[in-house]
Formats: structure tokens, C-alpha cells, sequence
């Protein structure tokens, strides 16, 4: 696969907290110019962001982010005001707790109620796979088929590893054939997007191929 073919895979990211309008201006004339699949960006950024791109770029955001103990009332307001501001695109944290205590129905009901407000908007779940067990990265496989989402996703890119490629292949081993991967989190080079892309990864959550590429080192 050709350097400039990984673009359309990427969800081109800016989730600073200090994050500024110039910098998400840039940020979208980036992924304009280079193709990416989205950009992703902080849930009140998403309004502005609409009006900034119109429809030349879809919009992905975060929702409880990045800690995922949001109430699920507060996440599922949370994804209707995103959407409702212009999201084309949702990307949910669980809550790990609920997973160490077992409690895997608690957690597929709150992936549905927000996948029923997302409706035929895009959900990802992020599942936080440094916090995980084996045992548990393979439960909230089933659990995020069981649910009706459209992709497990491994990282937030705030924990304390990102995506591995022994994740994303476990990843592609359990889920359905419905649900999609996206690996995010410390992709830092073309050759690791590419493997990625190849152990079955349809998205990737990075910031750092497009400015590889702005830098000429594409």
C-alpha cells in the first residue's frame, strides 16, 4: 500500500486541552488536503468545526473522554448535543470499572443507548486495552458485536499504552464480521500504519502521519 493510500484510512486528531481554533483550522485544512477519513476533535469544538469545513470533511468527536465513568445519561446528552452541532462520527469510552466488576450487560446496555441515538451516525467504542486483561479485551469483543457498534477501538491515546499490533489482531479474531477496528494511540510512522492496516484495521487515530508528511518525510 502506498504512502498516500494510508490517509483515507486516518482520523486525523487534535484532543489537547489547549487546543486552539488556529490549531483546529489547521488541523482541517490538513485533512482536507491529504484526504483523511475525518478529523477528530473535542465534542465543543464540533459546531465551529461544521461551520469551518461545511461538508468537506467529516467530523468525528469523543464522548466521555478520556476516563469513560460518565454516567450514561450524561453520555448519551453528550452524543445527542455533538450530533445535533454536526458529528458525523462518535467515539465512546466504556467505563473500565464496570468491566473489572464483570458487570458486561451494564456496560453492552450503555454501547446501545448511545448507538441508538447515533442512529445511522457512526460509533466507535474505545476500549482502553492497557487497562485490560486477555480476557476482558476478548469479552468487550463480543460485547461491542453484541451491541450493534460499528467499531472497537483500542486507545484514547491518554492511557499508558496505545495500540498494539497484538491487540488489533486479537481484535480481528473476536469480533463479528460487522464491526470494523480502529487502532489508535502511538502510531508513529508509515510502516506502522501500513502493518496495522494489514492485522485488519480500517481506521487509525493519529496526528502524526500527516505532519510526517507536511515535513517531507512522506
Amino acid at each position: 500500500m502506498e504512502k498516500n493510500e494510508i490517509f483515507r484510512y486516518v482520523d486525523h486528531t487534535l484532543l489537547k486541552t489547549t487546543a486552539s481554533t488556529a490549531q483546529l483550522k489547521e488541523l482541517c485544512d490538513d485533512a482536507i488536503a491529504y484526504g483523511t477519513a475525518s478529523v477528530c476533535i473535542p465534542p465543543d469544538r464540533v459546531r465551529q468545526v461544521r461551520q469551518y469545513v461545511g461538508s468537506r470533511m467529516r467530523i468525528c468527536t469523543v464522548i466521555g473522554f478520556p476516563n469513560g465513568y460518565n454516567t450514561t445519561s450524561v453520555k448519551a446528552q453528550e452524543t445527542s448535543e455533538c450530533i445535533s452541532a454536526g458529528a458525523d462520527e462518535i467515539d465512546m469510552v466504556i467505563n473500565r470499572g464496570m468491566v473489572k466488576d464483570g458487570l458486561y450487560n451494564m456496560v453492552k446496555s450503555e454501547i446501545m443507548t448511545i448507538k441508538d441515538i447515533c442512529d445511522d451516525k457512526i460509533l466507535k467504542v474505545i476500549v482502553e486495552t492497557c487497562d485490560l486483561t486477555q480476557e476482558e479485551k476478548i469479552r468487550m469483543c463480543e460485547i461491542v458485536t453484541e451491541s450493534g457498534a460499528d467499531y472497537i477501538k483500542t486507545s484514547t491515546g491518554f492511557g499508558s499504552a496505545g495500540a498494539t499490533f497484538e491487540d488489533v489482531a486479537l481484535f480481528r479474531r473476536y469480533v463479528g464480521p460487522h464491526v470494523k477496528i480502529k487502532a489508535a494511540g502511538g502510531i508513529s510512522s508509515f510502516e506502522d500504519a501500513r502493518k496495522f492496516i494489514e492485522l485488519g484495521a480500517s481506521r487509525l487515530g493519529t496526528s502524526r502521519l500527516v505532519n510526517l508528511a507536511k515535513a517531507g518525510k512522506l
